[in-house]
C-alpha cells in the first residue's frame, strides 16, 4: 500500500500544491449547502472547501467568510457568480479577507474581473465548458480550470464529463491544473481522470449527506433514496426563452417549473413583461425552489438539485469518512494492479 500512496501522490501532487491541502478534492460550491460548516469540514478533513456566495450581497459574504475562518485555519476558496451585479464589490471582499483562491462560475468572466482578483494575489479558478473557452480563459489569466460535465447537479452544460475530459485534458493539463467534476462518486473514477492528466477532482453531490451539512433531514433522505436515473434535467419549452438546464431529482417542483415557464411566456405574449424580465423570472424560480428544499425541507415542491452520482449516496457520513472512502477506493485500485497483488497463477502464467 505504501507504493499506492506514492503513486497517488505523484498523480495529484500538482493539484495538492495548487490548493495547499492534503487531497486534491474540491468541494462543489452548492447554493444554500456549501456554507461555513460544510466548507470548514471539508478543509479540516484534508480536502478543499469552496464557499458558495450565490446571490449574497457583499456584507453577507464578508460575514460568511469570517464565520468560516472561525471554524478552520486550513485553506478554502470562494465561488463567485460572474453575472452578480455587485461582482467587483464581492471580489474586493475576498481581497480584504485575503482569500487565496477565487472560483468564478455562472458565465464567462471578463479579463478585467480575473485581473482584479489576481491583483490582490489570489489564484483564479474558472469553469471551462469547451476547449475553445478553456484556451480563452487561460489567455485571460486563469490559473486553473474546472471542467464539469452534464452528469453534475444544478445548472449544467450539454456535454458529458468523460467527453470533456478527453477533449480538454490533453491540451490544457500541460498548461494549468485542471480539475474534473460531474458524476464522480467513487475513487476509481477519480483515479481514471488523474491518470488522464487531471490535477484533481471536484465532488458536490457526495457531500450533501455529510453530517456537517446543514441541509434539512428530508433533503438528505431524498438523496439517500434516489437512484442515478432520478436526477433528471429540466426541459425548455420555448427556444425564444432559453433556459440553462438544471439537473435535479424529479418531483412536483420539476413539473412546476414547466408550468412557470408557460405562465411567464404567456405574460410576455400579453405584453405584461419584456423578454429580459421574463427570462429573469424563469431563472429566479430555481433560487427560491432550492432554498425551500434545502433549508425548509419541502422536498415535494422545492428543487432537489443533484448529480447522477446521487445513486452512490446511500447513507449519512462525516466529511472525513467520505473523503477517506473515496481516497481508499483509489488506493485499492492502484494496489490491485501491483505485481504483489497478482495471484501465483497470473504472475507465473499458465503451463
Amino acid at each position: 500500500m505504501r507504493q499506492a500512496y506514492k503513486d497517488l501522490d505523484r498523480l495529484w501532487r500538482r493539484g495538492r500544491e495548487f490548493l495547499g491541502c492534503e487531497y486534491a478534492i474540491l468541494g462543489g460550491a452548492m447554493s444554500w449547502v456549501s456554507e461555513r460548516h460544510l466548507v470548514a469540514a471539508i478543509s479540516n478533513a484534508g480536502g478543499f472547501g469552496v464557499l458558495a456566495s450565490g446571490s449574497m450581497p457583499p456584507h453577507l459574504l464578508e460575514a460568511e467568510i469570517a464565520a468560516t475562518k472561525a471554524l478552520t485555519d486550513k485553506p478554502f476558496g470562494v465561488n463567485l457568480i460572474t453575472m452578480h451585479p455587485e461582482l467587483d464589490a464581492l471580489i474586493d471582499v475576498c481581497g480584504a479577507a485575503k482569500i487565496g483562491h477565487v472560483v468564478l462560475a455562472g458565465g464567462l468572466p471578463t479579463a478585467a474581473a480575473i485581473k482584479r482578483i489576481k491583483d490582490f494575489g489570489a489564484k483564479v479558478v474558472c469553469f471551462a465548458p469547451a476547449l475553445v473557452l478553456a484556451k480563452k480563459l487561460v489567455r485571460a489569466g486563469a490559473d486553473a480550470l474546472v471542467i464539469e460535465g452534464a452528469e453534475a447537479g444544478g445548472h449544467i452544460g450539454p456535454v458529458s464529463t468523460s467527453v470533456l475530459a478527453q477533449e480538454i485534458l490533453p491540451t490544457m493539463a500541460p498548461q494549468v491544473p485542471v480539475f474534473v467534476a460531474g458524476g464522480i462518486g467513487r475513487g476509481e473514477a477519480m483515479l481514471s481522470y488523474l491518470e488522464m492528466g487531471a490535477s484533481g477532482v471536484q465532488l458536490g453531490t457526495r457531500f450533501v449527506c455529510a453530517h456537517e451539512c446543514i441541509a434539512h433531514p428530508k433533503f438528505k433522505q431524498a438523496f439517500i433514496r434516489a437512484s442515478a436515473r432520478d436526477a433528471v434535467t429540466s426541459v425548455q419549452i420555448d427556444p425564444q426563452f432559453p433556459v440553462i438546464p438544471v439537473r435535479a431529482i424529479a418531483n412536483a417542483g420539476t413539473d412546476r417549473f414547466m408550468e412557470v415557464q408557460r405562465e411567464v411566456i404567456e405574460k410576455f405574449h400579453r405584453g405584461e413583461v419584456d423578454q429580459k424580465s421574463a427570462q429573469l423570472e424563469i431563472e429566479h424560480f430555481w433560487a427560491g425552489a432550492l432554498r425551500r428544499a434545502v433549508i425548509d425541507g419541502d422536498v415535494e415542491n422545492g428543487s432537489l438539485m443533484a448529480g447522477q452520482s446521487v445513486g452512490m449516496v446511500t447513507s449519512e457520513q462525516s466529511v472525513a469518512a467520505i473523503l477517506e472512502e473515496v481516497v481508499g477506493q483509489a488506493l485499492d485500485a492502484i494496489e490491485a494492479r501491483s505485481p504483489a497483488a497478482a495471484s501465483p497463477e497470473s504472475s507465473q502464467g499458465v503451463a
